[in-house]
């Protein structure tokens, strides 16, 4: 009943700004009129920002949300230096500039970071959930899953999800030569840009495994970052790398699985990301934007 009143009100306000508008504002004294068309953007300005905000309340309840998720400070115009978190690292790794591997960004901004992994659920619910929450997130993609329905994932691309590498097969690199974990990334890399028009520049490994081979071809592949994650979210519980607790700029793992893998869906996982980054004061930001 309060959103169905606060939207109402919304549009009330809404038109009653409308109405008896002459196009012009009468002048103060001595002044040249001023126009009233910049008053009118500026009050349509604020009225989408109210409408968009009465949406996500509405969509925060459809969805079973305890609380309307937190909307994530903009993009930071100096990028975080990103570097390779300390016992991630392989030989060489500084001394052939190969990409960063790491786990969380530094930042000071109360954000966390969503990355799905792999392609094997397509859940058309769990696109409209993340749309109607305007949620950002990342999708880490394995050739041999998605090919069976690359439309799914290029409806995700259209929402400004960026499509990531997690390799043609998903296989455990460290077990693979140079050149076949070359084969790995880099065929990923053309699947990607053949079917969505752009080559990733972030890549994770498969189970989060790697050993010099996969940062050589990997760099050799065009990419840029490694990012891995902190903890780990499923529709029954989180995982933590360390000491059970998110921390600002901690990137969080989940996968495309649904009730044959897991003890839910994809829609209850998201329900329990959001219920917890919200609860503790997190936004979700855009991975892309820090890098």
């Amino acid at each position: 009943m309060r959103i169905g009143l606060a939207v109402l009100t919304l549009a009330v306000i809404a038109s009653g700004c409308a109405e008896g508008d002459s196009g012009r504002i009468p002048p103060a004294g001595g002044q040249q009129p001023l126009d009233a068309p910049p008053a009118r953007a500026l009050d349509s300005y604020a009225s989408k920002l109210s409408a968009a905000h009465a949406a996500r309340i509405v969509a925060a309840q459809r969805w079973g949300l305890r609380r309307v998720p937190l909307t994530a400070p903009p993009a930071p115009a100096k990028k975080p230096r990103i570097r390779t978190r300390e016992g991630f690292e392989v030989d060489g790794h500084r001394r052939r500039s190969l990409p960063p591997v790491f786990t969380t960004v530094p930042t000071r901004d109360k954000v966390v970071f969503l990355t799905v992994d792999d392609g094997a659920e397509k859940d058309p619910a769990f696109l409209r959930m993340m749309s109607e929450l305007k949620v950002p997130y990342s999708a880490f993609l394995s050739g041999y899953l998605i090919k069976d329905d690359y439309r799914y994932f290029e409806k995700m691309q259209d929402t400004g999800v960026v499509l990531n590498n997690h390799t043609l097969r998903h296989r455990y690199m460290p077990g693979l030569s140079y050149r076949a974990q070359k084969r790995e990334i880099c065929g990923m890399q053309r699947l990607i840009e053949k079917r969505y028009g752009k080559r990733p520049t972030l890549f994770r490994p498969p189970f989060g495994s790697y050993d010099r081979a996969t940062l050589r071809a990997a760099k050799i592949c065009g990419i840029e970052y490694v990012p891995l994650w902190n903890a780990e979210v499923f529709a029954d519980r989180w995982e933590y790398r360390e000491d059970r607790k998110l921390h600002p700029g901690d990137i969080v793992l989940t996968h495309f699985r649904g009730r044959d893998q897991w003890q839910g869906t994809m829609p209850d996982m998201i329900r329990r990301f959001l219920n917890k980054v919200t609860a503790e004061g997190y936004a979700v930001g855009r991975l892309e934007d820090y890098l």
